[in-house]
């Protein structure tokens, strides 16, 4: 394992926030890595040890976003999806070797990104007395990281262009709240961060679709092949439709992921 994949695997496995944050901020740009080895997607990535995981129905619900308690709720759920951004970003950096320089620059650039978000939103919950790890989260991302942790074909397409892509469909109506509750300083953060999520999701929809090129494999029709194959549940709502088709999805699989939400396409 050459240094600079053992600093980025290194950034993954911290588990102390502050120094997970200093050692993402320390990682190279540009990278050369021709002679990175495969390393496995570990089982748990590192994350603050008083982090409680359960299971989704048992996460707090944040109904109520006038109430202090409702709005730490919702920066804290925010801030576990940014904090594990940041360990699927360098997950994907450093665990598939062989492709371009440029994929693991990319990507790194994206851990680096995830990290500012996370700190962001760290700031907001700080602000109001808690911080991240006070309440429990799920852990419904990082299953999809080991779920795909053999293949950087089905990584790119199912965590940035499906998991990653629904905060793409999400965060107009949060933003819409919280501006109604004239909360400015949270909206501030996440204008920001809707912005440059769209260039992460980008940068999956690149790579999957420049590894599909390699393979062979026609891009649209394979991500609804892993999408049948992968995905438990139907990625419905409503759709950021600008937003996704500046994060490189094509009209045809907007017009098909529509067509699936209203329940007018079977899949499989």
């Amino acid at each position: 394992m050459q240094a600079e994949q053992e600093q980025i695997r290194a950034a993954l496995l911290e588990s102390d926030l502050e120094a997970k944050l200093m050692a993402v901020g320390a990682l190279p740009v540009v990278v050369a890595a021709q002679n990175w080895v495969a390393l496995p997607t570990p089982d748990l990535p590192g994350r603050p040890a008083h982090l409680r995981l359960v299971a989704p129905r048992d996460v707090p619900r944040r109904r109520n976003l006038g109430s202090p308690a409702g709005r730490f709720a919702l920066l804290h759920a925010l801030a576990h999806i940014e904090f594990n951004a940041i360990n699927l970003a360098l997950d994907a950096a450093c665990a598939f070797p062989g492709l371009p320089d440029a994929y693991y620059a990319d990507w790194l650039q994206v851990a680096k990104e995830e990290a500012a978000h996370f700190a962001a939103l760290r700031a907001l919950l700080r602000e109001m007395g808690g911080d991240y790890g006070d309440l429990p989260a799920h852990d419904g991302l990082w299953e999809m990281a080991l779920e795909t942790a053999d293949d950087p074909v089905k990584r790119m397409a199912l965590v940035p262009r499906v998991l990653e892509a629904r905060g793409l469909d999400a965060t107009p109506g949060i933003r819409a709240r919280l501006q109604a509750l004239g909360d400015r300083q949270a909206d501030a953060v996440l204008a920001v961060i809707e912005r440059e999520e769209v260039g992460h999701v980008a940068v999956g929809s690149y790579w999957f679709r420049w590894l599909c090129n390699e393979r062979g494999l026609d891009p649209e029709q394979h991500f609804f092949a892993l999408l049948d194959r992968h995905y438990r549940g139907r990625p419905g709502g409503d759709f950021a439709v600008a937003a996704r088709l500046a994060a490189g999805f094509s009209e045809w699989e907007l017009q098909t992921l529509r067509a699936r939400a209203a329940g007018e396409v079977a899949s499989g």
